[in-house]
């Protein structure tokens, strides 16, 4: 990948209901060109966070502080966090500004940069679908940490690349994975992944299978 394979999204791809852009998000590539070189990948599991009204989210209640204040801004921006003292997370901030809300990266299908994504999580022998499953693992594979936080999408050094939209039939979709804190906001089905996908982070076998057309 010396040259995108696409345009970047625009940043009205972002500024769309968040679910929409979730399920959207699937298919699309994510790159991150560093001084170490271009690794990109499929994106493959997501997960939508829906503000103040939704307990699992970080501005659950309106909060705002200065960890999750690229939230409150315009879509289109990159939110990273840190998280159990040794995880970075990204997820891309969707809506208008004073609409916090944000889509989290799950997973990715490596496409690009295979051997630097190895050399990042430090495991030379692990195979390609393992090297970003799960947040923490994708943003390990991508370099990607608190530094990239409010990083535009559309330009600079993380882009995410536009691509042919996946069939409905090819999406599933179940409850958010760790978020049982949130009571019965954990049952909401909003978590987005590609059926089949070696890939996908958590469980696969017996989670829900509705298209992604009639989550709310």
């Amino acid at each position: 990948m010396t040259a995108p394979l696409a345009a970047a999204l625009p940043l009205a791809f972002y500024a769309r209901p968040t679910l929409r852009v979730a399920r959207a998000l699937l298919g699309k590539i994510l790159v991150h060109r560093s001084a170490a070189g271009i690794a990109a990948g499929r994106i493959v599991e997501v997960e939508a966070y829906r503000g103040p009204e939704d307990r699992a989210a970080h501005t659950a209640g309106g909060r705002r502080t200065a960890r999750n204040e690229v939230m409150w801004g315009p879509g289109g921006r990159l939110y990273v966090y840190f998280t159990y003292g040794m995880h970075h997370c990204c997820n891309v901030v969707t809506r208008g500004p004073g609409e916090p809300e944000a889509v989290l990266l799950r997973a990715l299908e490596p496409l690009a940069g295979l051997a630097l994504m190895r050399r990042r999580r430090n495991r030379p022998d692990l195979p390609v679908a393992a090297l970003a499953r799960g947040p923490g693992n994708l943003c390990r594979a991508l370099g990607i940490d608190r530094r990239h936080d409010g990083a535009l999408l559309t330009t600079g050094p993380i882009v995410v690349l536009d691509a042919p939209p996946v069939r409905a039939s090819m999406v599933a979709v179940s409850p958010r994975i760790g978020v049982a804190y949130a009571g019965d906001h954990a049952l909401r089905p909003w978590r987005f992944f590609l059926r089949g996908s070696s890939a996908v982070s958590g469980r696969r076998v017996g989670e829900s299978l509705r298209r992604a057309g009639r989550a709310s």
